[in-house]
């Protein structure tokens, strides 16, 4: 789908050189299913200031992921679907996450969750490579990470959003977590912590401050400056 949102199904060859899939709308949306226990939405990303739509738990928790990690500069949902002929029938997919990294490269990028992909999808997967592989992009399955590092984003995920840092300079900041200091301690040197929480998990999670993410989040975490760039796992 292009920009304009106008469906249009062209050779790959003849399009993958000038497809820019950061830009392009979703080629499909999620069915929402009676039952399940998470409905398709969208999160707002702070990478880019953009939704991003999702459709399981697990691309969720990918999309949340991605959004702070330093070397990802744009994530678009489902922006391109791959049709072709196998065996005298038509075959489609359109992987659930397009991601453009700061170095250029785009990954295209599906999210089984954590049972892993299914034989079918690996089948499918294989067309995507190769058509990846000739646009010079890649192809890969979202890992799921740690249940602790995944929590500790997911409380954190929600200081995301620059507003959460007014009135809270860096030098501030830095000056509160001037070595490992039990996160409580350095947001009362900072005022009254109902004012700065917001701002210390704020910078944890833009990575100004840094702290132990395969330990609980907890008044009692160890948090420090830092400036270096940020980097979680749970993808590979």
């Amino acid at each position: 789908m292009g920009p304009d949102g106008v469906v249009v199904q062209r050779p790959w060859q003849a399009t993958a050189g000038e497809l820019r899939p950061m830009d392009c709308p979703p080629v499909r949306g999620f069915p929402v299913r009676r039952g399940r226990r998470l409905a398709p939405g969208w999160w707002w990303s702070a990478t880019t200031g953009r939704l991003v739509g999702y459709g399981t738990a697990a691309m969720r928790d990918t999309v949340m992921l991605l959004d702070r990690d330093p070397q990802v500069a744009g994530i678009a949902c489902r922006p391109v679907e791959f049709v072709w002929e196998e065996q005298g029938r038509l075959v489609t997919h359109a992987p659930d996450l397009a991601v453009a990294l700061a170095d250029g490269a785009i990954h295209l990028v599906d999210c089984p969750g954590r049972g892993g992909p299914s034989g079918r999808l690996t089948t499918r997967t294989r067309v995507v490579e190769a058509c990846a592989r000739e646009a010079g992009w890649e192809h890969r399955f979202a890992v799921a990470a740690d249940p602790v590092v995944t929590a500790n984003a997911r409380w954190l995920s929600g200081y995301r959003h620059p507003r959460c840092s007014v009135g809270i300079s860096a030098t501030r900041l830095r000056r509160a977590f001037p070595e490992p200091t039990a996160l409580g301690r350095g947001a009362l040197r900072l005022g009254d912590p109902i004012a700065t929480l917001p701002a210390v998990y704020h910078q944890l999670w833009q990575g100004l401050l840094t702290m132990d993410w395969d330990r609980p989040l907890n008044e009692d975490t160890l948090v420090t400056a830092s400036t270096a760039g940020r980097r979680l796992g749970g993808e590979r």
